[in-house]
């Protein structure tokens, strides 16, 4: 069995439609021993836009769907480009002319719009009329010896084509169009015409793709009777909606991979995303529930004949629950989670560098995992460690933040006796509910409003007026930094005295 993904075109960027695409034909492959072939269209030289060869293979690696053949890889069928295939193509289509299949077309593109516009005023669907089809053999011999120029159709011999969808099940379209272009006037074959000729000389035995090729597909299965050849089985996926019902599209500019990958969100949670509401597992998967799975759990749950005929919204709130889940899973694994302290810590680098540059990031590794594992339930992504109100996790608070609380009688001692409270404490005293007894204990012994001092050790440990309790951010910096930060708060708020 080979599978393969329907031709990426590369005039853009790879989006959420053709990454459910690919995914289906891996999974399907994968989970019949097969293999899952690359392939790339690029015989639309209007259309060709530079690195996007480079930009899908990479998207396509980022997400784990890796290709068996294909044109970084290599394989026994290749070349995997199109337009490296241009001579295969060429012989074929003088098959199809020889055997009466085809015939060369000499209409001007000026005549093709006037066509298409009297069949809009007229309120009538576009369609070539054949014209060219009935021109004799003597007239197109001079026209070719004259050099006009021309293009390759192929003769739609019937009406109503039928084929067994594995999705949809039997599948009967009425063709009510003119005679496709396969070959066009530069002499690059179309989308249809070199799909089936890859399709059989790569020994392909199964393609899923959109429905919306559905009508591509009867044209396709004509193409295979004219060449004696066997199609290979078709499966045509559901469409997937946005949310409010609307048709997803790739110029959404939202709905890029890279897009995704550079907001935070981890490969697992997109592919989870992505086939959460198009069926094709087993009835063991509550897929009502959002939970996460491997790449290796989703091909041995899937099954084809689960995959829903009917269109399929996105739900975008899923999106971060399942990254949330996929955040809790790698840190459960140790290899993983010391690749996940490695990207914190480059992101933190990165948002913060001129602190880095003053030696005032707080970057430990055992601290980095002590914030992953606290902030689990709180972020979704790992970029939201970098967000404003979560500063205080790596840096000490700003003078402005300090000067909020430079005018409280008596806060430099009272942070000097915090300070040596602290330190005193044995590193398994050093949690949260401790804490909070002993700030209590604190302010009643000093006759100090609670209320008071949590704004002090607040804004001296955080910089923040709100967020996370003063003992649940002690807890999370840790017994070293909090004390740290208190000695830092009490030397500044000494030098603002000074100045005043």
């Amino acid at each position: 069995m080979v599978v393969y993904t329907p031709s990426f075109q590369i005039s853009g960027h790879l989006h959420l439609g053709g990454l459910r695409t690919a995914f289906y034909n891996y999974l399907f492959a994968k989970s019949n021993a097969g293999k899952f072939i690359l392939r790339i269209e690029d015989t639309d030289q209007t259309r060709l836009v530079p690195d996007a060869v480079g930009r899908i293979e990479n998207d396509l690696q980022w997400t784990g769907i890796l290709p068996d053949e294909g044109p970084s890889v290599g394989g026994l069928y290749g070349p995997y480009k199109q337009s490296e295939r241009l001579g295969l193509y060429r012989d074929q289509v003088k098959f199809i002319l020889e055997a009466g299949a085809g015939y060369h077309c000499f209409c001007t593109d000026l005549r093709l719009d006037l066509l298409r516009r009297e069949a809009l005023k007229a309120r009538q669907i576009p369609r070539y009329d054949n014209r060219c089809r009935h021109l004799s053999e003597t007239e197109v011999r001079e026209r070719l010896e004259r050099g006009d120029d021309f293009c390759i159709r192929f003769k739609l011999m019937s009406n109503e084509v039928s084929f067994e969808d594995l999705v949809y099940g039997k599948t009967s379209i009425t063709l009510n169009e003119g005679d496709p272009v396969i070959m066009k006037s530069d002499g690059y074959p179309t989308y249809h015409f070199a799909n089936v000729v890859d399709d059989h000389f790569m020994k392909i035995s199964h393609v899923l793709r959109g429905v919306e090729w559905q009508i591509s597909t009867m044209k396709h299965i004509l193409l295979y009777r004219a060449f004696g050849w066997q199609p290979p089985a078709y499966a045509h996926l559901p469409l997937i909606l946005n949310s409010d019902g609307s048709k997803l599209s790739k110029r959404q500019g939202d709905i890029k991979v890279e897009n995704y990958r550079k907001e935070g969100i981890f490969p697992e949670a997109l592919l989870n995303f992505v086939i959460d509401a198009g069926g094709g597992f087993t009835k063991d998967v509550e897929r009502t529930k959002c939970k996460i799975y491997t790449m290796q759990e989703l091909i041995q749950q899937f099954d084809i004949r689960r995959v829903k005929a009917s269109s399929c919204c996105l739900t975008p709130e899923r999106l971060p629950q399942f990254n949330g889940l996929e955040l809790q899973r790698r840190l459960t694994d140790k290899e993983e989670s010391a690749m996940l302290i490695k990207e914190v810590k480059e992101m933190v680098s990165r948002t913060y560098k001129d602190r880095l540059e003053n030696q005032n990031l707080q970057l430990q590794d055992d601290h980095i995992l002590s914030v992953l594992v606290w902030s689990q339930n709180r972020i979704t992504k790992l970029t939201d460690l970098v967000n404003s109100n979560l500063d205080f996790l790596w840096s000490l608070p700003s003078l402005h933040a300090l000067k909020e609380i430079a005018d409280y009688s008596n806060n430099i001692s009272v942070l000097e006796e915090i300070k040596l409270c602290l330190s005193k404490l044995v590193e398994t005293e050093f949690h949260r509910e401790h804490l909070k007894i002993l700030l209590k204990d604190f302010a009643t012994e000093k006759k100090l409003p609670f209320g008071k001092l949590m704004k002090v050790l607040r804004a001296a440990v955080s910089g923040l007026k709100e967020g996370p309790g003063v003992a649940e951010m002690m807890e999370i910096l840790g017994q070293t930094s909090t004390v740290a930060r208190l000695d830092h708060a009490v030397m500044m708020l000494k030098t603002l005295q000074t100045n005043e």
